[in-house]
């Protein structure tokens, strides 16, 4: 038998429980009342251009139902009595907000998020759940179009203190050798289902001769792809094509050298300046984290090599890109001598026992990332002060061993990405005791850039979806201004 429910309320709205249908149950059944408690959490949103997970079903006979009022206020969780008696039992919830109700069916249809289904068909909200059922845990959030997830968010936000999903070795969807492919699906579907950071891994094609630019995409040293090398040129015409339909978004690309060969880094550098990166409408090269405006419509630069002698003359002798070229080797926690990137990228799972090493430190990441409270210049910096520097916090969710099998980048997602959701469902940015006092004094629960393997496998997108509905308090912040 089934523990009573626990729902947690990711959105900025107050929603109320008004009816529980029990289906599949002996008429005569009795429910006792409701209790509940509260604890502070944070938000979540749903991709609105995903197909729809299977709506609630229309019963044909309530065999039993109940009116209540549980009420569950914006990042709150409440305990309730809410149980299925059966197996075979399900039970259909009405939510109220804002004068719209919401249906929804439990245990839900499917292991991904599922969508509530408004009662009536002017409703303007919409809203999506994840169900743990392991943990008798619903999950509600908010939900919202992923193309353009950006758009809501103010010109001076500062880039670092937005929940930012990412992909590693992005391009690495195709067929290659083990270990080399990281990805389930493509990079531009990657954009539309939300994701803004890019890790990309490149080889210049010949350093030495400087009337050819090529740069090869790789993973350590060998292509992605074994039916043919694939260029960095393609990719960028593809993320150049989504951000002019989608002129609100960003993408952050790390870019880095690797591969075979005798090429430098200060070669690199010079051959992105002067072939690819050197447009100011498409690239941000400054040294330095922007913010959301400057940024907008543009490919934001995070560069992990270093720079030729001529680069470091650019913007007012800076340097050219934001500066991650002193990074940690498989570190659970450091951040770069620049003070403008702080990463968790522990990658050395030799055995599968590891795995669960890698969650811990995913974990303690998101949550260094959760306490910080972005400075909003127009709420915080009247008095001409510089806030303080909040880096990104780059969380890679990622791992591999080539020898063992599994220890492959899907074996490992698979538990890997699974556990962080559990995680940011119900977990993340929440208070042990709940105190109200507290949740005032805590940050802007964001997670951070989390750089992640295989999402959008068989369609699922819910680590994605929760990783940017972690902006949500962020986003209440920036509207009562």
């Amino acid at each position: 038998m089934s523990s009573p429910l626990i729902i947690r309320n990711l959105t900025s709205k107050p929603i109320e429980v008004k009816r529980c249908e029990y289906h599949g149950t002996a008429p005569s059944l009795s429910r006792g009342g409701i209790t509940n408690f509260s604890q502070n959490v944070t938000s979540l949103f749903w991709n609105a251009t995903s197909p729809a997970a299977p709506p609630v079903s229309e019963p044909t006979t309530s065999f039993v139902h109940e009116d209540v009022s549980i009420w569950i206020g914006p990042f709150k969780a409440v305990q309730t009595e809410i149980k299925p008696q059966s197996q075979n039992e399900t039970v259909h919830l009405t939510f109220e907000t804002e004068g719209e109700q919401h249906r929804l069916e439990t245990p839900t249809l499917t292991s991904n998020s599922t969508t509530l289904k408004p009662v009536s068909d002017t409703a303007k909200l919409n809203f999506t759940a994840v169900h743990l059922i392991e943990h008798s845990h619903l999950t509600l959030y908010s939900s919202t179009n992923l193309q353009s997830w950006m758009g809501s968010f103010r010109d001076d936000t500062p880039l670092s203190a937005l929940s930012i999903p990412g992909t590693h070795n992005s391009p690495t969807c195709h067929r290659a050798l083990p270990s080399v492919r990281c990805q389930a699906v493509s990079p531009p579907e990657q954009l539309e289902n939300g994701v803004r950071f890019f890790d990309i891994r490149v080889q210049p094609e010949a350093p030495l001769d400087p009337s050819k630019d090529g740069l090869i995409l790789v993973h350590g040293v060998f292509p992605i792809s074994l039916t043919g090398a694939k260029y960095l040129r393609d990719l960028l015409k593809e993320v150049y094509t989504f951000l002019d339909r989608n002129p609100s978004e960003t993408v952050i690309m790390s870019l880095k050298r690797e591969g075979t060969g005798n090429s430098t880094d200060a070669q690199l550098s010079k051959i992105l300046r002067n072939y690819y990166a050197g447009d100011p409408q498409r690239w941000f090269t400054a040294p330095r984290i922007p913010f959301l405006g400057e940024a907008r419509g543009k490919i934001v630069l995070i560069r992990r090599f270093g720079l030729d002698d001529s680069l470091k003359k650019e913007w007012g002798r800076a340097g050219w890109g934001i500066d991650a070229e002193n990074w940690a080797d498989n570190t659970p926690n450091a951040t770069c001598p620049s003070g403008d990137v702080c990463v968790q990228d522990f990658y050395e799972v030799l055995e599968t026992v590891n795995i669960e090493k890698k969650i811990q430190y995913s974990q303690e990441h998101l949550e260094r990332a959760a306490k910080c409270r972005c400075s909003l210049p127009a709420l915080e910096n009247l008095a001409g002060i510089a806030p303080p520097k909040q880096p990104f916090y780059i969380n890679f969710l990622t791992a591999s061993n080539f020898w063992k099998v599994g220890c492959w980048p899907e074996k490992i997602a698979a538990k890997l990405n699974p556990a962080i959701v559990d995680f940011l469902c119900r977990r993340h940015n929440a208070l042990e005791d709940g105190n109200p006092q507290q949740a005032e004094a805590t940050g802007d629960g964001s997670t951070g850039i989390v750089v992640c393997d295989w999402v959008g496998h068989k369609g699922n997108w819910d680590l994605v979806r929760c990783i940017i509905g972690m902006n949500a308090k962020l986003e209440m912040r920036e509207r009562k201004t």
